[in-house]
C-alpha cells in the first residue's frame, strides 16, 4: 500500500534528544543527556493518599469525560499560583505544556508565517511549530536573555512576525535567566512592534538562591500567552500543564484542544488538585531546589577539576536543570558524542537547539538525575573524550 503523506508530515522530525537517550540504555553509560526530573522529587506518598481520596470521594467524576477547559478547581489553583491577577476563565488545562505549544502553533501559525525564537531554544518548541510550515528565525542573545537590537532588526526584516517564543527562566537548553532590566525592555519593544509573546515557564520554580523576576505576562497580559507545567514540580508522567491566554484568543485555543484530545485526563486533574490543597507546593518545592542546587554545585566543581587546560567553557545557572558548555575552536559536539559514549558518558549536542545557523561547538549537560558520584565520574569521562578528539584544536 502506497500511503500519501500530508505535506506537513514531511516537516516532522524525530527528537534528537530521544535518539541520544537510546545511547544511554547501554550498560555503564552515565547520562547527562535527558531533561528528566529526578525521581527522588516525586511525592509518592502524597499521590498515594490523594489517589485513595479521589477514588473514595469522586470516583465517577474522576473516571468520566470532563470539560475541555479543565477541572474548575484546578484552574482556580493555577490562577491563584500566578504572580499577577488571572481570571480562572483564562486558564486552559493541557496534556503537558508540550500540548500548549501544539495548540499555539495550530491557532497562530500559517504556512510561511514568520516565527521568532531565541537562538538557541527549546527543541520541543521547534518540533511543535515545524508541521505548521512557518519560517522560523532565531534571534541571538547573551547572558541576560534575548538581544533586543537583534530582535528589532529581525522584526523589521520582513512581514510582521506572528509571535516571539521564549523561556525567560533557566532556559532549556542554556539554563540562562533573563534579567529584570531585559524583561522590562523586551516588553516595551514587543509592545512597540505589536509582537505577541509566547512565554514558556516550566522551570521558574526551580531557583536556587533568588526567585526570578516577574513574568513577561505579568507586565503585558494582553499581549502574552503563558505556558506552565506540573511536570517539574510534581511528576512528568501525569502529563499535566496549563496555558493562560487573553480572553479574545482563548476560544480558539479551546477549540484546538477539543479537536486534539477532548480534555486532559479527568483523574490526573483531580489527583493534582487534591495534592495542591493546603499549600503542598510551598512545602515540597524547596526540597527540589536544594537537591538540584547540590547537583549543580557538584557538576561545576567537577568541571573545574577535570577540564583545566582543555578549553571548555561553561556557565553557572542560577536554577533549572541544565548547564550550557562550549567546546574549543575546531571541535564539533556531534562528533564528540560517539567518543564520549565510548568512554561511558552521554550529553546532548547543542546544534539541534538552534534555528538557522547553529553553533556546533555547544552542548547541554543535565545535572539533576545523576548522583554526585556519577557526576564526578561522568565529567572525568567527558574530559577523557575531549582529550581523545582527533582534530587538532586551534590555539
Amino acid at each position: 500500500m502506497a500511503w500519501t503523506l500530508a505535506r506537513r508530515a514531511h516537516a516532522m522530525n524525530p527528537s534528537v534528544i530521544r535518539e541520544v537517550l537510546k545511547l544511554t540504555e547501554r550498560p555503564g553509560i552515565i547520562s547527562f543527556a535527558g531533561g528528566l526530573p529526578s525521581p527522588k522529587t516525586f511525592p509518592v506518598d502524597a499521590f498515594a493518599e490523594s489517589c485513595a481520596r479521589v477514588l473514595r470521594d469522586d470516583a465517577q467524576g474522576a473516571l468520566q469525560y470532563s470539560a475541555s477547559e479543565g477541572l474548575p478547581l484546578l484552574r482556580e489553583h493555577v490562577a491563584a499560583m500566578l504572580p499577577w491577577p488571572v481570571d480562572p476563565a483564562q486558564v486552559l488545562i493541557t496534556t503537558g505544556s508540550q500540548q500548549g505549544l501544539d495548540l499555539v502553533a495550530k491557532v497562530l501559525i500559517d504556512p510561511g508565517s514568520r516565527v521568532l525564537v531565541e537562538n538557541p531554544t527549546y527543541l520541543g518548541a521547534l518540533q511543535a511549530f515545524a508541521p505548521m510550515e512557518p519560517c522560523i528565525e532565531g534571534v541571538a542573545g547573551d547572558d541576560e536573555g534575548i538581544d533586543l537590537q537583534a530582535l528589532a532588526l529581525a522584526a523589521a526584516a520582513g512581514e510582521p512576525a506572528r509571535m516571539l517564543y521564549l523561556l525567560p527562566n533557566f532556559q532549556n537548553p542554556t539554563g540562562r535567566l533573563m534579567s529584570e532590566a531585559r524583561r522590562q525592555a523586551l516588553v516595551e519593544v514587543a509592545r512597540d512592534l505589536d509582537l505577541p509573546l509566547i512565554e514558556d515557564n516550566p522551570y521558574g520554580e526551580l531557583w536556587f538562591d533568588t526567585p526570578p523576576p516577574a513574568p513577561l505576562s505579568a507586565r503585558r497580559p494582553d499581549g502574552c500567552i503563558y505556558l506552565g507545567s506540573f511536570s517539574k514540580v510534581l511528576s512528568p508522567g501525569l502529563r499535566l500543564g496549563y496555558l493562560v491566554a487573553p480572553a479574545e484568543l482563548y476560544p480558539k485555543l479551546l477549540q484546538a484542544k477539543q479537536a486534539a484530545d477532548l480534555h486532559t485526563p479527568s483523574f490526573n486533574q483531580r489527583l493534582v488538585a487534591d495534592v495542591l490543597r493546603d499549600g503542598f507546593l510551598e512545602r515540597h518545592v524547596p526540597g527540589i531546589r536544594a537537591l538540584y542546587k547540590s547537583q549543580r554545585d557538584a557538576m561545576l566543581a567537577a568541571l573545574e577539576r577535570e577540564m583545566s587546560g582543555l578549553g571548555l567553557q561553561w556557565n553557572r545557572p542560577a536554577g533549572g536543570m541544565f548547564l550550557w558548555a562550549r567546546l574549543p575552536q575546531g571541535m564539533d559536539a556531534s562528533e564528540l558524542l560517539p567518543l564520549a559514549v565510548q568512554k561511558g558518558v552521554a550529553f546532548v549536542p547543542g546544534a539541534p537547539f538552534h534555528a538557522g545557523e547553529a553553533d556546533p561547538r555547544t552542548l547541554r549537560l543535565s545535572f539533576v538525575t545523576a548522583t554526585r558520584e556519577q557526576i564526578d565520574a561522568g565529567i572525568a569521562r567527558l574530559a577523557e573524550a575531549i582529550r581523545s578528539y582527533p582534530v587538532r584544536r586551534a590555539a
